[in-house]
């Protein structure tokens, strides 16, 4: 084994530790109650490591978790991580976990379905207990069923989750059963969108009516992903639409098949699997679409404006605009959709106005309500809910 050294750094929360090797970062350490406390806890997870001066990579890495656990949630899919004492499947969970953004949580089924091991759960909540990487690999992002809060190693165990999860913009709310959370990963403030929308009598009452505005914006799948599920669904019923679904994730052995395996499968089993020859060559224009860059990361998508999205998944054969305007909505949590071609939204926008609408009217009626139109479209679904 190689040799792992060590560091202590400061940060707005106290003193905490990395350790590195020649492989990558083999262990951080949170604060805890003593200046020295991190440094024998990095010890116990890396028996044999020494005090070391840290190369400039890893003074970086600190450099991230000191803003992070300030409250700046920062990032760390490029920092290598040491596995060499890490059991395979352990190894696996922590890679997914690692893809799970700030802002977003997951369930310990979850991660284990994406693991491929259905019912696992138990195996991954062991696997989080002994993460050697807290925050670089967020295990405080991952909650159990219905929401609860689950449990935290970490020092200062559910509290410091909590104010992890804080920084993110995720609140574990005591209120809801087992002191649950609501978090809807949204890119824009709710509060202030809300305050300035009900100035309108009109949405004021929608508001009224159509109570806590809570939507929930899908955790950590990609647009490839997204896509593919939205292709599958398009004019079947639910229940038809996952079956088939799922039936394509079977020749991925349990999950979506990646871009290249999915180009690599011949037709016939895909239409095997029920896809009609129309949505098999959609499937497929989305994979090389992906492959070649047109179809971006859930990381590069964020970073691109609305219409920019639009223009771009909008080239991919069997995606309109009411696909993509759903996933603005409710994987992007963006601010300003207004999705006139949406059945709901229409009838119940012709219902609270008392007047018929055709979409170019709707959308010129809308204008009134930038930059806040997704919450008047949310508004409009829950008065058909109602």
């Amino acid at each position: 084994m190689t040799t792992i050294e060590y560091d202590l750094f400061d940060s707005p929360a106290g003193r905490f530790g990395l350790a590195w090797g020649g492989s990558g970062l083999a262990a951080v350490a949170l604060p805890g109650t003593g200046s020295r406390e991190p440094e024998s806890a990095l010890r116990g997870i890396v028996p044999g490591a020494v005090p070391g001066r840290p190369p400039r990579w890893v003074a970086g890495v600190a450099a991230r978790v000191g803003r992070h656990l300030g409250g700046r949630p920062a990032e760390y899919d490029d920092v290598p991580l040491d596995l060499e004492r890490v059991p395979t499947f352990h190894g696996e969970a922590y890679r997914l976990l690692r893809e799970v953004l700030p802002g977003t949580v997951v369930s310990y089924a979850w991660l284990a379905r994406r693991a491929k091991r259905p019912g696992g759960a138990r195996a991954i909540g062991r696997a989080m207990a002994v993460n050697p990487w807290p925050v670089v690999v967020p295990c405080h992002r991952v909650l159990a069923a219905g929401g609860r809060p689950g449990g935290y190693t970490g020092p200062g165990g559910l509290h410091t989750k909590r104010r992890l999860l804080s920084g993110e913009g995720v609140r574990l709310d005591p209120r809801l059963p087992g002191g649950g959370y609501r978090t809807t990963g949204l890119a824009f403030d709710a509060r202030e969108a809300i305050t300035t929308l009900a100035r309108d009598p009109v949405v004021r009452g929608m508001i009224r009516r159509g109570g806590p505005y809570t939507p929930v914006v899908a955790a950590a799948q990609s647009p490839y992903e997204a896509l593919a599920q939205s292709i599958t669904h398009q004019q079947l019923s639910g229940k038809a639409a996952a079956t088939i679904h799922a039936r394509v994730e079977a020749l991925g052995g349990g999950r979506l098949p990646d871009p290249e395996a999915m180009l690599a499968l011949p037709e016939e089993r895909l239409r095997g699997a029920g896809l009609s020859r129309a949505k098999t060559a959609a499937v497929r224009d989305l994979a090389s679409r992906t492959l070649d860059g047109t179809v971006p990361s859930l990381r590069e998508l964020r970073r691109l404006p609305d219409d920019a999205i639009v223009e771009r998944l909008t080239s991919v054969r069997g995606v309109g605009r009411w696909t993509v305007e759903m996933l603005l909505l409710f994987r992007l949590g963006r601010g300003d959709v207004w999705p006139v071609d949406d059945l709901g939204v229409r009838k119940a926008y012709e219902r609270v106005m008392g007047r018929s609408f055709t979409p170019k009217a709707m959308l010129a009626h809308g204008e009134r309500w930038r930059p806040f139109r997704s919450v008047v479209a949310w508004y409009c679904w829950r008065e058909l809910d109602g």
